[in-house]
């Protein structure tokens, strides 16, 4: 089993822009969604796709499951998500040993840009790049889960500002 580990932020400037080492669009819905469990459904840049299963309550850790799947079946799969697809280009930029994927999202959240970092273990420190804003590790509102599901709901004061 592999376990997700990462710290979330807004992101404040575009001084990422200039490391930027490759960069994918994503679309992806949530078919199942719980406060502690989620399983998504995601296509990349139109030519791959995967569902995956994430299980844990912890703001940093959870325990994270993914299966390659075929891009038609991720396509009827997106047609009954709940909420709406999420649409994004993700942009890998690596910093001070460390890969930033910043997520910057069009569609129904156009404006928000969001950068995660993912480490090996709870204790990592990453060097915190001066494009980044405030943290989000740990806000729901913030997740894709919560972006893609409660989309037209009570957004519960989701700023796009850093």
């Amino acid at each position: 089993m592999a376990k997700e580990i990462e710290r979330k932020f807004l992101v404040r400037s575009d001084g990422w822009r200039s490391a930027v080492e490759t960069k994918s669009v994503l679309r992806q819905g949530y078919i199942a969604s719980m406060d502690d469990r989620s399983v998504r459904v995601r296509i990349l840049d139109s030519k791959k796709a995967r569902l995956t299963i994430k299980i844990g309550r912890s703001a940093i850790t959870r325990d994270e499951f993914e299966y390659d799947i075929p891009v038609a079946d991720a396509e009827e799969l997106l047609q009954n998500a709940i909420g709406i697809v999420i649409e994004k280009t993700r942009y890998r930029v690596p910093h001070e040993g460390f890969v930033w994927e910043v997520d910057v999202f069009a569609g129904e959240h156009r404006g928000l840009v969001i950068a995660e970092v993912e480490m090996t273990a709870e204790t990592d420190e990453p060097a915190l790049p001066a494009w980044l804003g405030r943290e989000v590790t740990g806000d729901f509102r913030y997740s894709n889960q919560a972006l893609a599901t409660e989309y037209g709901h009570d957004r519960h004061g989701l700023s796009h500002s850093a």
